[in-house]
């Protein structure tokens, strides 16, 4: 399998509870879904062999600027730590288990 180009990952700590993130996806172009902006996979991490919830943040593809080449966006660690925090008050439980929540992460003004 090839690697990907890039590679990301980061640890946050929200309410007590760790979770890391890493970079599942680049922003790219899908003849059946159109335009697809980065995606991220964050999991809360223990030292017990639990497995927990998988949380998939979907990123809006990056606006282009007139008369400029598209570049790849870059990754702000602030960003994802503030969409984690977005999607814990939207619902998500980072100690449960169960199937995958997936959160659209609205583009900020």
């Amino acid at each position: 399998m090839k690697p990907r180009k890039r590679q990301a990952a980061g640890k946050v700590t929200v309410d007590g509870v760790e979770i890391e993130w890493e970079l599942r996806r680049e922003a790219h172009y899908s003849s059946f879904e159109g335009l697809k902006g980065m995606q991220f996979s964050a999991r809360a991490v223990s030292d017990t062999a639990r497995t927990f919830r998988e949380l998939i943040l979907e990123f809006p593809f990056p606006q282009k600027k007139p008369g400029k080449l598209l570049e790849k966006e870059r990754i702000l660690p602030e960003k994802i730590d503030a969409a984690i925090r977005q999607a814990i008050a939207g619902g998500f439980d980072p100690t449960s288990r169960g199937r995958v929540f997936v959160w659209l992460v609205e583009n900020p003004a």
